[in-house]
């Protein structure tokens, strides 16, 4: 199959603060629409897989199978494997790969799994057309992304909305799709998929501790990482602003009344037999 490059830029990069964030997932918290259709012998790739800890998860459950955790960077695969490790898994492999061209025949894996990526590549339903292409007749794909127009809080912090605008134009000049939790279904369709089961589910932060933890990575994301760069250096905002809207994230974290929801949308499709 021809490679087809990506055109989009993960918005985030790896800096500690969106790793913060990418090591509290687990496959309770961010996989459970899955959990139930996997089977101890099953042979699965997770796409985007970070430092692994979804991924080790999924290793656990399907203790007589195999999981390969992929992702585009290199660097945090170094992660990944501690965590396999640390684990005392063996039954699970890392490697670089791009969704939009993956390095497998066809047919090779029950589960193709994907958490948190398809908002960020240059062409979501050509990911998709891959992760179908490798998975074997009557095997499952499973995505989910969230949505962050969805996202709502209270109380009505100022510099919350000026963060979910900025956010959402520096993610679309990256090539993203920000509102992919929405837009999941349809791009399965435009795949190919015929069997396609559509669900959502939220995090939700509303604890003094998980207050603290959600706004300060996000306090910290906007001054220090990649997406600070990116929204700089692209002209979407000042220095200034950023540090307005940071403050803003460490003002909402103090309110004892404050809540937060993400919204997810997420789907299970089925590979025709």
């Amino acid at each position: 199959m021809p490679k087809q490059h990506e055109t989009a830029v993960y918005t985030h990069g790896h800096h500690e603060s969106v790793l913060r964030s990418h090591t509290w997932r687990t496959a309770a918290n961010s996989a459970a629409y899955l959990l139930g259709s996997l089977k101890p012998h099953m042979k699965v790739l997770d796409i985007g897989c970070g430092p692994g800890t979804i991924t080790a998860d999924l290793a656990e459950l399907v203790p007589d199978g195999h999981v390969t955790g992929v992702d585009r960077a290199p660097g945090v695969l170094a992660q990944a494997r501690a965590t396999a490790s640390e684990r005392g898994l063996v039954n699970v492999e890392f490697a670089v790969a791009d969704v939009h061209a993956l390095d497998w025949p066809d047919d090779t894996f029950c589960v193709v799994h994907a958490h948190q990526v398809l908002q960020h590549v240059g062409d979501p339903v050509q990911a998709l057309r891959e992760m179908r292409r490798v998975t074997k007749p009557g095997g499952y794909v499973a995505v989910r992304d969230a949505d962050y127009a969805a996202m709502t809080w209270y109380p009505e912090v100022p510099g919350l909305d000026d963060w979910l605008d900025l956010y959402e134009r520096v993610a679309r000049a990256n090539g993203g799709e920000p509102d992919a939790g929405r837009r999941l279904r349809s791009w399965a369709l435009a795949a190919g998929f015929a069997d396609v089961t559509a669900s959502s589910s939220t995090w939700t932060y509303a604890t003094p501790e998980e207050r603290q933890w959600w706004s300060g990575l996000w306090a910290d994301r906007t001054l220090a990482s990649a997406y600070a760069e990116r929204a700089t250096g692209g002209g979407h905002a000042t220095e200034d602003q950023l540090r307005a809207v940071s403050g803003a994230w460490r003002e909402w974290g103090r309110r004892e009344d404050g809540w937060f929801a993400v919204l997810h949308g997420e789907i299970l499709c089925r590979k025709e037999a």
